[in-house]
């Protein structure tokens, strides 16, 4: 079978976030496989998705893998994949994707960009836990709970300088919730390209450092636009390969806009 490498969340190769696109033929294999592929992959996720019968609420089945567990709801690797099966023409127009985290829905661009349809993660204050400064490396402004779907906290930080400057202990920031969290501030220039900047640890799933991360938008959005009064914001993701996210607050629904860029097409011989 074939088995795609594809940069997420940027336009151009080797930035944005890379993630492996498994299109299967039938029905999911055993999970120990679809692990060890990912193992094998070795990028912070890889899909796996499958068609659906004609007639039901979702047109495929898609499923994620980082290199050590499957995840509940995972952005760039479902932009990944709906940017596969477009430019591929295994499927055309909208897609639906049945998932852990309910059904999802990628609709295509004239542009090639790629709008995600998530639900928006539940935001709730929680209390700084002890030690979270010392492990982030920065002082916390504020931290928010992002709900079971995410898993992570919101910690938001002073200014963009303070983001960008984040050494973390990995090791010690897992023991703070359930992936990780997810670092943030207001940008620098208001009238610059983005709006806020973030960065996403994730070592309770095998990912210090995630370049772009669609789920943790489902999260930001609704922070900043309380914050700046619009629904409409850009984010960018300051990771080493950094990518930009167009996150659109729609109530109980966000949505991610994004390009991709397929990098490596091969065959799966295992």
């Amino acid at each position: 079978m074939r088995i795609r490498i594809v940069d997420a969340f940027t336009d151009r190769p080797f930035a944005g976030n890379p993630a492996g696109v498994v299109l299967l033929d039938d029905a999911f294999p055993e999970d120990a496989w679809l692990q060890n592929v990912a193992k094998e992959v070795n990028h912070a996720e890889t899909a796996f998705a499958h068609r659906l019968p004609e007639g039901g609420e979702a047109d495929w089945a898609l499923r994620w893998f980082t290199p050590v567990t499957e995840v509940a709801l995972c952005g760039h690797a479902t932009l990944a994949t709906a940017h596969v099966l477009h430019s591929t023409g295994a499927h055309q127009g909208p897609v639906r994707f049945t998932t852990r985290s309910g059904v999802l829905v990628a609709t295509p661009a004239a542009d090639g960009s790629v709008t995600l349809d998530f639900p928006t993660a539940p935001l709730t204050p929680a209390e700084t836990p002890a030690g979270l400064a010392d492990a982030l490396g920065a002082e916390p402004l504020g931290v928010l709970d992002t709900g079971p779907n995410v898993g992570d906290l919101l910690v938001e930080l002073a200014d963009e300088e303070a983001v960008r400057a984040l050494r973390p202990d990995h090791r010690a920031l897992g023991a703070h919730s359930a992936r990780g969290v997810i670092a943030t501030a207001r940008a620098q220039d208001p009238a610059g390209p983005y709006d806020y900047v973030s960065r996403c640890f994730f070592p309770n799933v095998g990912i210090d450092e995630d370049p772009v991360t669609g789920s943790a938008h489902t999260a930001l959005a609704p922070f900043w636009s309380e914050r700046l009064g619009r629904p409409d914001l850009t984010g960018l993701q300051a990771s080493p390969r950094s990518g930009l996210v167009r996150t659109g607050l729609r109530g109980e629904r966000t949505l991610l806009t994004g390009s991709a860029v397929t990098v490596i097409d091969g065959e799966l011989l295992a």
